[in-house]
């Protein structure tokens, strides 16, 4: 079975999603059984409804169940090196010298608007294994990115 990484703010999170999901099926079990009395369950679209409702959340309590007990909660503030890892928090600077900062993180984290770029995104895969000074060429959606590691942090 493949370890999930991710930070202990993903897993809190994970966790969260988890229960919520759990509070809301009595809902649609209770949802279902009142559809159920309204009669004929072929053209009663609330029946549907619920019922479509009820698998989409047993899939999502299934794929979180198996992410939790997956997970590999990695504490970046006992991480240290030269080299970029998970976990690390990264500022590279781009063709013209401007600083761009990233940490690495597992997919269910990630968020480029807040810096934290998955661990098998393109841009983390051409980083993973890096030093200070290394420069990286990458292949992203908008075509060619050329960067240079400037700082490799742990916090």
């Amino acid at each position: 079975m493949e370890k999930v990484p991710m930070l202990a703010e993903g897993y809190e999170r994970l966790t969260a999603d988890l229960k919520a999901l759990r509070a809301e099926r009595p809902k649609i079990v209770d949802a279902i059984e009142e559809a159920r009395a309204h009669g004929d369950l072929s053209e009663n679209a609330e029946y549907h409804a619920a019922k479509e409702r009820q698998g989409q959340v047993e899939a999502q309590i299934a794929d979180l169940e198996d992410k939790v007990s997956r997970a590999q909660i990695i504490d970046p503030t006992t991480l240290s090196g030269d080299k970029i890892i998970f976990g690390a928090t990264v500022t590279l600077l781009d063709e013209n010298d401007k600083p761009v900062k990233y940490q690495i993180v597992g997919q269910t984290e990630a968020d480029v608007g807040r810096g934290r770029i998955s661990y098998n995104s393109p841009i983390a895969r051409a980083l993973i294994g890096k030093q200070v000074d290394d420069e990286i060429e990458v292949t992203v959606p908008a075509g060619e990115k050329f960067y240079v590691v400037e700082k490799i942090e742990f916090i």
